[in-house]
Protein backbone atom coordinates (compact mmCIF):
# COMPACT_ATOMS: atom_id res chain seq x y z
CA UNK A 1 0.00 0.00 0.00
CA UNK A 2 0.91 3.53 -0.62
CA UNK A 3 2.39 5.75 2.21
CA UNK A 4 -0.13 8.15 0.81
CA UNK A 5 -3.62 6.61 0.97
CA UNK A 6 -6.98 8.15 -1.03
CA UNK A 7 -9.90 7.31 0.90
CA UNK A 8 -12.33 8.62 -1.20
CA UNK A 9 -12.10 10.65 -4.68
CA UNK A 10 -14.71 13.18 -3.85
CA UNK A 11 -13.21 16.05 -4.81
CA UNK A 12 -14.12 19.66 -3.92
CA UNK A 13 -14.54 22.19 -6.10
CA UNK A 14 -14.64 25.66 -6.96
CA UNK A 15 -17.79 26.83 -8.64
CA UNK A 16 -16.77 28.11 -12.06
CA UNK A 17 -17.42 31.56 -11.41
CA UNK A 18 -14.71 31.67 -8.84
CA UNK A 19 -12.01 30.66 -11.80
CA UNK A 20 -13.05 34.27 -13.63
CA UNK A 21 -12.03 37.50 -12.50
CA UNK A 22 -15.13 39.65 -11.50
CA UNK A 23 -15.65 43.05 -13.15
CA UNK A 24 -16.50 46.71 -10.90
CA UNK A 25 -19.95 45.64 -11.39
CA UNK A 26 -19.65 41.58 -9.64
CA UNK A 27 -20.05 40.02 -13.15
CA UNK A 28 -16.98 37.52 -14.25
CA UNK A 29 -15.07 38.47 -17.26
CA UNK A 30 -12.47 36.70 -17.97
CA UNK A 31 -10.96 33.18 -16.96
CA UNK A 32 -8.79 33.65 -13.77
CA UNK A 33 -4.76 33.63 -14.50
CA UNK A 34 -3.89 31.37 -11.63
CA UNK A 35 -7.82 29.22 -11.14
CA UNK A 36 -4.98 26.02 -11.64
CA UNK A 37 -3.45 27.56 -8.65
CA UNK A 38 -6.79 27.59 -6.79
CA UNK A 39 -7.46 25.84 -3.15
CA UNK A 40 -8.62 22.07 -3.69
CA UNK A 41 -9.43 19.93 -0.84
CA UNK A 42 -9.24 16.22 -1.21
CA UNK A 43 -9.78 13.28 1.33
CA UNK A 44 -5.97 11.71 0.63
CA UNK A 45 -4.81 11.06 4.29
CA UNK A 46 -0.69 11.17 4.75
CA UNK A 47 1.32 9.08 7.66
CA UNK A 48 2.92 10.65 10.42
CA UNK A 49 6.09 12.93 9.32
CA UNK A 50 9.35 11.13 9.96
CA UNK A 51 12.62 12.41 11.13
CA UNK A 52 15.07 13.02 8.24
CA UNK A 53 18.51 14.91 8.16
CA UNK A 54 18.31 18.46 7.85
CA UNK A 55 22.07 19.75 6.06
CA UNK A 56 21.84 23.17 6.21
CA UNK A 57 23.43 25.39 2.84
CA UNK A 58 26.02 27.34 4.22
CA UNK A 59 16.09 41.68 9.68
CA UNK A 60 15.23 42.62 6.30
CA UNK A 61 16.23 43.74 3.04
CA UNK A 62 14.27 44.55 -0.16
CA UNK A 63 16.37 44.02 -3.51
CA UNK A 64 15.52 45.15 -6.78
CA UNK A 65 17.55 43.75 -9.74
CA UNK A 66 17.95 40.09 -8.51
CA UNK A 67 15.88 37.51 -10.68
CA UNK A 68 15.22 34.51 -8.66
CA UNK A 69 14.33 32.53 -11.29
CA UNK A 70 18.04 32.75 -12.48
CA UNK A 71 19.98 31.96 -9.42
CA UNK A 72 22.24 29.00 -9.40
CA UNK A 73 22.91 25.97 -6.54
CA UNK A 74 25.36 28.07 -5.23
CA UNK A 75 23.28 31.76 -5.81
CA UNK A 76 20.35 29.50 -3.50
CA UNK A 77 23.24 28.57 -0.80
CA UNK A 78 24.44 32.29 -0.28
CA UNK A 79 20.56 33.49 -0.68
CA UNK A 80 19.59 31.37 2.20
CA UNK A 81 22.65 32.12 4.31
CA UNK A 82 21.85 36.17 3.84
CA UNK A 83 18.45 35.05 4.64
CA UNK A 84 19.61 34.05 8.17
CA UNK A 85 21.53 36.25 8.90
CA UNK A 86 18.77 39.11 8.30
CA UNK A 87 15.93 37.36 9.13
CA UNK A 88 13.79 38.48 6.16
CA UNK A 89 14.49 39.75 2.63
CA UNK A 90 11.70 40.91 -0.40
CA UNK A 91 12.01 40.54 -3.92
CA UNK A 92 10.79 43.00 -6.05
CA UNK A 93 9.88 42.18 -10.15
CA UNK A 94 9.54 38.56 -9.40
CA UNK A 95 6.76 37.70 -12.29
CA UNK A 96 9.13 35.39 -13.77
CA UNK A 97 9.51 33.44 -10.80
CA UNK A 98 5.79 33.64 -9.75
CA UNK A 99 3.91 32.60 -13.38
CA UNK A 100 6.61 29.14 -13.25
CA UNK A 101 4.40 25.89 -12.91
CA UNK A 102 4.05 24.47 -9.62
CA UNK A 103 7.38 21.83 -10.48
CA UNK A 104 9.31 24.97 -10.84
CA UNK A 105 8.53 25.99 -7.19
CA UNK A 106 8.90 22.46 -5.86
CA UNK A 107 12.13 22.38 -7.57
CA UNK A 108 13.03 25.99 -5.80
CA UNK A 109 12.07 24.51 -2.30
CA UNK A 110 14.01 21.16 -2.46
CA UNK A 111 17.25 22.76 -2.62
CA UNK A 112 16.86 23.93 0.84
CA UNK A 113 14.99 21.23 2.32
CA UNK A 114 12.07 18.13 2.66
CA UNK A 115 9.00 20.51 1.77
CA UNK A 116 6.09 20.29 4.25
CA UNK A 117 2.47 19.03 3.86
CA UNK A 118 0.74 21.35 5.24
CA UNK A 119 -2.21 18.53 6.92
CA UNK A 120 -5.24 21.08 7.07
CA UNK A 121 -4.98 23.57 4.27
CA UNK A 122 -5.99 23.71 0.81
CA UNK A 123 -3.25 22.99 -2.17
CA UNK A 124 -3.10 23.08 -5.97
CA UNK A 125 -4.40 20.17 -7.19
CA UNK A 126 -1.65 17.70 -7.29
CA UNK A 127 0.39 19.93 -5.48
CA UNK A 128 0.36 19.19 -1.84
CA UNK A 129 3.52 20.79 -1.00
CA UNK A 130 2.61 23.83 -2.02
CA UNK A 131 0.86 25.57 0.75
CA UNK A 132 -2.14 28.16 0.12
CA UNK A 133 -3.59 31.01 1.67
CA UNK A 134 -6.80 32.55 -0.17
CA UNK A 135 -9.46 34.39 1.43
CA UNK A 136 -12.44 36.26 -1.27
CA UNK A 137 -15.97 37.47 -0.88
CA UNK A 138 -17.20 33.59 -0.40
CA UNK A 139 -15.15 31.79 1.07
CA UNK A 140 -11.36 31.78 2.89
CA UNK A 141 -9.33 29.18 3.32
CA UNK A 142 -7.32 30.17 5.92
CA UNK A 143 -6.84 29.82 9.80
CA UNK A 144 -8.22 32.88 11.51
CA UNK A 145 -11.11 33.24 14.31
CA UNK A 146 -13.61 35.74 13.18
CA UNK A 147 -14.66 36.26 16.78
CA UNK A 148 -11.46 37.94 18.00
CA UNK A 149 -11.06 41.95 18.00
CA UNK A 150 -8.01 41.20 16.43
CA UNK A 151 -6.72 39.31 12.87
CA UNK A 152 -2.78 39.96 13.85
CA UNK A 153 -1.71 36.79 15.14
CA UNK A 154 2.03 36.85 15.82
CA UNK A 155 3.42 32.92 14.70
CA UNK A 156 5.79 30.89 13.31
CA UNK A 157 5.07 28.57 10.61
CA UNK A 158 3.61 24.85 12.10
CA UNK A 159 6.71 25.09 14.89
CA UNK A 160 4.44 22.20 16.61
CA UNK A 161 6.29 19.72 14.17
CA UNK A 162 9.31 18.17 14.94
CA UNK A 163 11.28 19.74 12.22
CA UNK A 164 9.95 22.88 11.81
CA UNK A 165 10.64 25.23 8.78
CA UNK A 166 13.73 26.97 8.36
CA UNK A 167 13.82 29.27 4.93
CA UNK A 168 10.51 29.61 3.99
CA UNK A 169 9.12 31.53 0.49
CA UNK A 170 5.94 33.39 -0.06
CA UNK A 171 4.21 35.38 -2.66
CA UNK A 172 0.48 36.54 -3.81
CA UNK A 173 -0.64 35.41 -6.46
CA UNK A 174 -3.48 38.16 -6.59
CA UNK A 175 -4.22 40.59 -4.08
CA UNK A 176 -6.61 42.90 -2.81
CA UNK A 177 -6.30 46.72 -3.91
CA UNK A 178 -5.24 48.10 -0.67
CA UNK A 179 -4.61 46.44 2.79
CA UNK A 180 -3.67 42.53 2.83
CA UNK A 181 0.19 43.44 4.01
CA UNK A 182 2.09 40.99 6.28
CA UNK A 183 3.87 41.79 9.51
CA UNK A 184 7.61 40.48 10.18
CA UNK A 185 9.46 40.43 13.34
CA UNK A 186 12.71 39.68 14.42
CA UNK A 187 12.77 36.82 17.35
CA UNK A 188 16.43 36.99 17.81
CA UNK A 189 16.03 41.22 18.80
CA UNK A 190 12.52 40.48 20.90
CA UNK A 191 14.92 38.47 22.82
CA UNK A 192 17.92 41.04 23.24
CA UNK A 193 15.69 43.72 24.52
CA UNK A 194 15.59 41.35 27.90
CA UNK A 195 17.59 41.56 30.70
CA UNK A 196 20.47 39.44 30.73
CA UNK A 197 19.04 37.62 33.74
CA UNK A 198 15.85 36.89 31.83
CA UNK A 199 17.51 35.17 29.39
CA UNK A 200 19.51 32.98 31.54
CA UNK A 201 16.03 31.84 32.76
CA UNK A 202 14.10 31.67 29.50
CA UNK A 203 17.30 29.27 28.23
CA UNK A 204 16.44 26.74 30.74
CA UNK A 205 13.26 26.41 29.63
CA UNK A 206 11.14 24.51 27.36
CA UNK A 207 7.33 24.64 25.82
CA UNK A 208 4.91 22.48 23.85
CA UNK A 209 3.78 23.84 20.66
CA UNK A 210 0.46 22.16 19.51
CA UNK A 211 -1.18 21.60 16.30
CA UNK A 212 -4.50 20.43 17.88
CA UNK A 213 -6.40 23.41 17.99
CA UNK A 214 -5.41 23.94 13.52
CA UNK A 215 -6.96 20.07 13.20
CA UNK A 216 -9.93 20.77 15.53
CA UNK A 217 -10.54 24.40 13.64
CA UNK A 218 -10.65 22.22 10.58
CA UNK A 219 -12.71 19.48 11.83
CA UNK A 220 -15.97 21.60 12.49
CA UNK A 221 -16.02 22.18 9.28
CA UNK A 222 -13.75 25.53 8.30
CA UNK A 223 -10.93 25.59 5.74
CA UNK A 224 -12.07 22.70 3.78
CA UNK A 225 -13.18 20.98 6.71
CA UNK A 226 -10.51 18.17 6.28
CA UNK A 227 -7.46 16.97 8.35
CA UNK A 228 -4.92 14.84 6.22
CA UNK A 229 -2.57 13.78 9.25
CA UNK A 230 -3.43 13.56 12.53
CA UNK A 231 -2.48 16.80 14.93
CA UNK A 232 0.63 16.38 16.98
CA UNK A 233 2.80 18.17 19.55
CA UNK A 234 6.50 18.57 20.36
CA UNK A 235 8.56 20.51 22.99
CA UNK A 236 11.25 23.03 21.70
CA UNK A 237 13.18 24.94 23.75
CA UNK A 238 11.96 28.46 24.49
CA UNK A 239 15.33 29.99 23.35
CA UNK A 240 16.90 28.34 20.05
CA UNK A 241 20.12 28.61 18.22
CA UNK A 242 20.44 28.94 14.59
CA UNK A 243 22.79 26.43 13.21
CA UNK A 244 24.69 28.88 11.25
CA UNK A 245 24.58 31.63 12.23
CA UNK A 246 24.99 30.79 15.67
CA UNK A 247 22.26 33.40 16.94
CA UNK A 248 19.74 32.71 19.76
CA UNK A 249 16.32 33.74 19.48
CA UNK A 250 12.70 33.35 21.04
CA UNK A 251 10.91 30.20 20.01
CA UNK A 252 7.31 30.91 21.64
CA UNK A 253 3.82 31.98 19.20
CA UNK A 254 0.77 32.69 20.41
CA UNK A 255 -0.53 30.64 17.82
CA UNK A 256 1.01 27.29 18.49
CA UNK A 257 2.90 27.38 22.02
CA UNK A 258 0.37 26.21 24.37
CA UNK A 259 2.50 25.93 27.97
CA UNK A 260 5.76 25.99 29.19
CA UNK A 261 7.13 22.59 30.92
CA UNK A 262 7.58 21.76 34.44
CA UNK A 263 5.70 25.25 35.01
CA UNK A 264 2.55 25.37 36.87
CA UNK A 265 -0.84 26.73 35.10
CA UNK A 266 -0.68 29.86 36.11
CA UNK A 267 2.76 30.24 36.17
CA UNK A 268 3.14 29.26 32.42
CA UNK A 269 0.11 31.48 31.25
CA UNK A 270 1.67 34.41 33.15
CA UNK A 271 5.02 33.77 31.31
CA UNK A 272 3.57 33.27 27.98
CA UNK A 273 1.47 36.05 28.42
CA UNK A 274 4.29 38.48 28.90
CA UNK A 275 6.61 37.33 26.17
CA UNK A 276 3.44 37.49 23.68
CA UNK A 277 2.64 40.82 24.56
CA UNK A 278 6.57 41.69 24.28
CA UNK A 279 6.63 40.20 21.28
CA UNK A 280 3.21 41.95 20.25
CA UNK A 281 4.70 45.28 21.24
CA UNK A 282 7.68 45.62 19.87
CA UNK A 283 7.51 47.70 16.47
CA UNK A 284 10.32 49.03 16.31
CA UNK A 285 11.59 45.80 15.60
CA UNK A 286 9.21 44.80 12.92
CA UNK A 287 8.73 45.25 8.92
CA UNK A 288 5.45 45.36 7.51
CA UNK A 289 5.66 44.37 3.75
CA UNK A 290 3.44 46.00 1.64
CA UNK A 291 3.00 43.65 -1.53
CA UNK A 292 2.82 44.65 -4.48
CA UNK A 293 2.94 42.79 -8.34
CA UNK A 294 5.67 40.53 -8.42
CA UNK A 295 7.42 40.27 -4.92
CA UNK A 296 8.64 37.53 -3.17
CA UNK A 297 9.32 37.46 0.27
CA UNK A 298 11.77 35.17 1.85
CA UNK A 299 12.30 34.93 5.82
CA UNK A 300 14.30 32.29 8.44
CA UNK A 301 11.47 30.55 9.90
CA UNK A 302 13.57 29.56 13.04
CA UNK A 303 14.16 33.41 13.96
CA UNK A 304 11.48 35.78 12.16
CA UNK A 305 7.53 35.37 13.42
CA UNK A 306 4.89 36.87 11.49
CA UNK A 307 1.45 37.81 10.92
CA UNK A 308 -1.20 38.10 8.28
CA UNK A 309 -3.16 41.56 8.53
CA UNK A 310 -6.47 40.93 7.44
CA UNK A 311 -8.04 44.46 7.03
CA UNK A 312 -9.81 44.19 3.45
CA UNK A 313 -12.36 41.92 4.36
CA UNK A 314 -15.19 44.59 3.69
CA UNK A 315 -13.75 44.55 -0.18
CA UNK A 316 -14.46 41.25 -0.96
CA UNK A 317 -11.36 40.94 -3.57
CA UNK A 318 -9.10 38.13 -3.72
CA UNK A 319 -5.79 37.56 -1.77
CA UNK A 320 -4.41 34.50 -2.82
CA UNK A 321 -0.77 33.55 -1.78
CA UNK A 322 1.55 30.43 -1.84
CA UNK A 323 4.11 29.41 0.60
CA UNK A 324 6.67 27.05 -0.20
CA UNK A 325 7.89 25.79 3.39
CA UNK A 326 10.98 23.17 3.27
CA UNK A 327 11.57 21.90 7.01
CA UNK A 328 14.71 22.53 8.85
CA UNK A 329 16.60 20.83 11.57
CA UNK A 330 14.93 20.07 14.83
CA UNK A 331 15.25 23.50 16.85
CA UNK A 332 18.59 23.47 18.65
CA UNK A 333 18.55 24.78 22.34
CA UNK A 334 20.95 28.01 23.17
CA UNK A 335 21.13 26.41 26.14
CA UNK A 336 23.48 23.24 25.41
CA UNK A 337 22.42 21.14 28.95
CA UNK A 338 18.75 21.43 27.98
CA UNK A 339 17.62 18.19 28.06
CA UNK A 340 14.01 17.94 25.39
CA UNK A 341 12.10 14.40 24.84
CA UNK A 342 13.26 12.18 22.51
Amino acid sequence: MSTIETVAERQLSFPTDRTKETSTDGQPNETYKYAHLLPHISLVKYPPLTPYEHVDPGLRTEVRGVSLKDLDSDGRDQLALEVARRGLMVFRDQSDFIDQEPEAYLEWGRHFGRLHIHPTSGHPENYPEIHLVYKDAGSTFNFHHEDSITTTLWHSDVSYELQPPGLTTFFLLSQPTTGGDTLFTSQVSTLEKLSPQFVAFLRTLSAVHSGVEQANYSRSGKRGGIVRREPVEHVHPVVRRHPVTREEALYVNRQFTRHIVGLKKEESETLLKFLYDHIDRSSDLQARVKWERGTVVLWDNRVTAHSAIVDYGPSGERRHGARITPQAERPIPANETLLLPN
